[in-house]
């Protein structure tokens, strides 16, 4: 059975090390099998070093946390056409974080959405891997000139892993502006007309294993152009 975790950011602020909050490490322990076979999807295809260097500090972060993986193998541009082998072979995958625009065109490449069907490993988000897990993804503005471009697509065909569409950091992102415009009460909350948006802060996640899918510490619902709080740290809440 598959299990997903969809974080906003999965390590310790600085560190390569996971975040226990919330009882993170603690479920992957459960379901993570020993010597785990690890693929790391990017989010940029050509960002070849930079994507390296982000699944070396994952593969860091489980071993400090006793899940060792066997094996580690990138998936970008280097490899894109192995993907269906690769994503077989694998026991573990982990979605990078990066620009969600980006990463949602490289998933729609390998035809991602389609290879996880049958899936029965363990799915780790980050940040725009959470995002582009949605059925239907909230790609918000995150790089000046998107707010204004009438080319870009805030709403963008995801991997189905959930119906929740994840804004993540909310933490350190909720007084930000872009464009000259404030990212949430601006954007976010226009945007959210007749839809749900599920901000977390680092060290909260949402879990699903069959149809049962929890929101695990910290978060907010934006709906309808306004925001609620609907979990504290340490609580966890059935969607």
């Amino acid at each position: 059975m598959m299990h997903v975790f969809l974080s906003s950011n999965p390590c310790v602020a600085g560190e390569a090390a996971l975040n226990p909050a919330n009882g993170f490490v603690e479920k992957l322990r459960n379901v993570v099998v020993p010597g785990a076979r690890c693929l790391f999807v990017c989010s940029n295809p050509d960002g070849h070093e930079r994507t390296d260097y982000f699944a070396r500090e994952m593969r860091a972060a489980f071993e400090k946390a006793g899940m060792p993986f066997s094996s580690l193998t990138v998936c970008d541009g280097r490899n894109a056409d192995a993907a269906e082998a690769l994503v077989r072979q694998s026991d573990l995958m982990i979605l990078a974080g990066g620009h969600v625009p980006t990463q949602n065109a490289f998933f729609r490449r390998i035809g991602l959405r389609g290879l996880l069907r049958d899936y029965d490993g363990v799915i780790v988000g980050i940040s725009a891997g959470s995002m582009n897990s949605a059925g239907t993804v909230y790609a918000m503005p995150e790089l000046p000139g998107e707010v204004d471009d009438p080319g870009y697509l805030r709403f963008l065909p995801g991997l189905g892993l959930t119906d929740c569409m994840i804004i993540p950091h909310y933490g350190q992102t909720r007084d930000e502006l872009l464009d000259g415009r404030r990212l949430f009460e601006d954007i976010a909350y226009p945007d959210s007309a007749g839809r749900r948006f599920y901000a977390l802060v680092d060290g909260s996640y949402l879990y699903r294993c069959g149809d049962c899918q929890e929101l695990c510490g910290e978060s907010y619902l934006i709906e309808n152009g306004a925001l609620h709080p609907i979990c504290g740290d340490g609580g966890r809440i059935a969607l």
